[in-house]
């Protein structure tokens, strides 16, 4: 058998030496590759560059990303490569890009390292991609599993977000966490099933239990 971890932060250029990101360690998908790996899956760990977590990462292949566009040309290119079996979809990519720089006048601003002796500037955003969206179509026989880190609302506001993401995405799992689910963790499977984890190390061990049992139910 063999996985893909995405883990981490995207990044979205400002200018050459400026960037939006998410904060994200990308420690669970790390531990979830270890996880995986010392279970006898080949897995490969694609880690967002920007990735604080010092621990090492044993999975057979660690390729780095930085902006979702290239996360999902290595997406593409791991699919082009063979068949994955699954994909665990962890990484904290950013919702924004910046499309436009302009001055308190409204001139647009542009340049390798944009001056800060300028005034104030004002930027335009546009959406990123929805890698997630696109997990479906690249592995059309993988299961697919993304995540849902939310902080506002309640237990319940997070859970139909999971939910919503699995039937828009065709999906055939989400993760919850976050402050507006609690210290623990989900696992949601459509149509209402919630298996709840403690910690981290209890959800990486989860899920690839998770993973074997549904492989071995397929086959």
């Amino acid at each position: 058998m063999n996985a893909i971890v995405t883990c981490g932060p995207s990044y979205e250029p400002i200018d050459d030496v400026r960037r939006m990101t998410n904060f994200s360690t990308g420690e669970l998908g790390v531990r979830l590759a270890n996880e995986l790996t010392e279970a006898g899956v080949e897995t490969i760990c694609l880690r967002g560059e920007q990735a604080t977590w010092p621990g090492e990462c044993r999975a057979a292949e660690t390729i780095p990303f930085s902006t979702n566009d290239d996360l999902l040309a290595k997406l593409r290119a791991c699919g082009e490569a063979g068949t994955v079996d699954a994909v665990f979809h962890a990484a904290a990519l950013c919702d924004y890009r910046v499309s436009g720089i302009q001055d308190a006048t409204g001139e647009a601003v542009a340049g390798a390292k944009i001056p800060t002796g300028g005034g104030e500037l004002r930027m335009t955003l546009t959406p990123t991609s929805k890698v997630i969206a696109e997990l479906r179509s690249i592995f059309p026989n993988g299961v697919l599993v993304g995540w849902k880190y939310e902080l506002e609302g309640d237990r319940s506001d997070a859970l139909k977000k999971a939910f919503v993401q699995i039937e828009s995405n065709g999906t055939a799992a989400c993760v919850v966490n976050g402050a507006a689910y609690g210290r623990d963790f989900g696992l949601c499977e459509p149509p209402d099933s919630v298996t709840g984890f403690s910690d981290k190390g209890e959800l990486c061990a989860g899920l690839v239990a998770w993973l074997f049992e549904r492989r071995s139910g397929a086959v």
